[in-house]
């Protein structure tokens, strides 16, 4: 008998409790901000970081195809000096 006379009293204490609770929270107003305010005038907008990001991306890329390009030409070098040196050596077996 004592049990459900005890849940009967949890029941009814816990969302009285939560009721308490937010009446007495203060609330929250909506030109409150989180933080501190930076003015616009001196944050740079989101597409100016995605320009600049793109740019840097862009540079890189260059650069990369540049070094690929390079050691692809010297592979091909080295290659042709190799099959030269190779008709060279057979022309001299012969």
């Amino acid at each position: 008998m004592l049990a459900p006379c005890l849940l009967r009293r949890v029941v009814l204490t816990v969302p009285l409790v939560f009721v308490v609770a937010l009446l007495l929270v203060k609330p929250v107003r909506c030109d409150q901000e989180a933080g501190t305010a930076i003015p616009a005038e001196s944050r740079p907008c989101v597409d100016c970081h995605a320009f600049e990001f793109m740019q840097r991306a862009l540079q890189d890329l260059k650069k990369t195809a540049y070094n690929l390009d390079t050691r692809t030409e010297t592979l091909l070098l080295q290659v042709e000096k190799r099959n030269l040196c190779d008709c060279v050596t057979a022309s001299l077996l012969n």
